[in-house]
């Protein structure tokens, strides 16, 4: 069986991950080594809190979380945090998973944009893991 998605595509290049990007990954699940293992970034952070967090602004940052509450609090800081051109990565646990979560892709996309951002793709990271990539629409940037 291949990665999530079945497609045969290499999680890694689903998801945008690129050489030369200033990377922010935060509460990386141990089931996904190859995102925080992912040595090509110019630059990477990996972090389980916000404080004290500096570096920014970042081409790319990757979140996982799984209660509604919390994700108030990252998104503005993860808007904060982007580089005009990034994008953000923002993940949850599937339903069936059976891990406890109050996010799913309707509470990521609301939450997204009450912080200006959309989302142009979902992804499956594995048979945990649901994504959705967010960006700050053209319009709004600069």
């Amino acid at each position: 069986m291949t990665e999530a998605g079945y497609s045969g595509t290499p999680l890694l290049r689903k998801l945008g991950y690129r050489h030369g990007q200033r990377a922010l990954l935060m509460n990386v699940p141990e089931t996904l080594p190859q995102l925080s293992g992912y040595d090509e970034f110019a630059a990477r952070k990996l972090v389980k809190t916000w404080r004290g967090l500096s570096g920014g602004p970042f081409d790319l940052i990757h979140v996982f979380v799984t209660r509604a509450d919390k994700l108030q609090v990252y998104m503005a800081i993860m808007r904060d945090q982007l580089a005009q051109d990034g994008m953000i990565w923002l993940s949850w646990p599937k339903k069936k998973s059976g891990m406890e979560t109050s996010v799913d892709e309707h509470v990521a996309r609301n939450s997204a944009l009450q912080n200006g951002l959309v989302d142009i793709k979902k992804c499956a990271l594995d048979e945990v893991w649901s994504g959705l990539k967010l960006v700050i629409p053209v319009k709004d940037r600069y």
